[in-house]
């Protein structure tokens, strides 16, 4: 797979994003406690911008009144509709029953499965992820097939 230079670890803060056209494709480049992620820039439900759309993470009760806020800048938001995916595998985490979207081989990173414990289930759509590496002090990303 060829790789793209699309920053510098300097030009993208952690807890940060950079929006970046790789062969064709709007792309967003995320970097979260040091390490950088990368999902297609177009959300499955209506191809809204989804990753100008705000980072968030999960409130989580694990009894009336207690409650904890999980995964803080890793869940990204559709500006157009809140469709929400997860930053480091694109799999989504709400899942409309009655939409149906195309949806698209990934590769994904190995997350731990710690959202199991916490009653979480994943949605049944995923988008478009791309493998990040860093180089030197030069943020590359994966483009299958280019």
């Amino acid at each position: 797979m060829p790789k793209h230079i699309v920053a510098t670890v300097d030009e993208i803060p952690v807890g940060g994003r950079k929006i970046v056209e790789v062969a064709g494709r709007s792309i967003g480049v995320f970097h979260i406690d040091g390490e950088f992620f990368a999902i297609r820039n177009s959300c499955p439900h209506q191809g809204g911008p989804l990753c100008q759309g705000q980072l968030t993470g999960f409130l989580m009760a694990d009894r009336p009144g207690h409650y904890s806020y999980a995964r803080r800048g890793e869940i990204v938001r559709c500006p157009w509709h809140g469709w929400e995916f997860d930053v480091k595998t694109g799999q989504s985490w709400w899942d409309p029953a009655r939409t149906r979207v195309r949806s698209y081989e990934v590769a994904v990173q190995t997350v731990a499965p710690t959202d199991l414990e916490s009653g979480l289930v994943k949605g049944p759509y995923v988008v478009e992820s791309y493998a990040v590496t860093v180089e030197q002090s030069y943020v590359l990303v994966d483009i299958p097939g280019d």
